[in-house]
């Protein structure tokens, strides 16, 4: 389930509800701009229990999926997240990049 976060951290900022039995059980965070074709996973979290599962191979693969022809970036540092990050083939970056259009709707 993915919605858009009103007045949240700015223009284009999006999540993915990861939901199991009816339950949230983990978020992704991002941000995408058709414009720049890129998106931008800005957080990311799961429940333990999930963390060997795949969920979030899953999460990644439904956004590539949800918004094809991104380039696809990150600004996560965690080693679990960083170790997924690098198996999905997502490049880090060590500032949070914001794209020319951050003041205009960018989806």
């Amino acid at each position: 389930m993915s919605t858009h976060i009103p007045d949240h951290s700015g223009p284009g900022e999006e999540c993915l509800l990861l939901v199991h039995v009816r339950q949230v059980v983990g978020q992704v965070h991002y941000r995408v701009c058709t414009r720049c074709a890129q998106g931008v996973i800005t957080a990311m979290t799961l429940d333990e229990r999930f963390r060997s599962t795949g969920l979030g191979t899953r999460a990644l693969s439904h956004l590539r999926s949800r918004h094809p022809g991104l380039a696809w970036r990150s600004t996560l540092s965690m080693r679990i997240t960083r170790d997924l990050l690098r198996r999905m083939r997502i490049p880090t970056v060590t500032a949070d990049p914001h794209c020319p259009h951050a003041g205009r709707a960018t989806v």
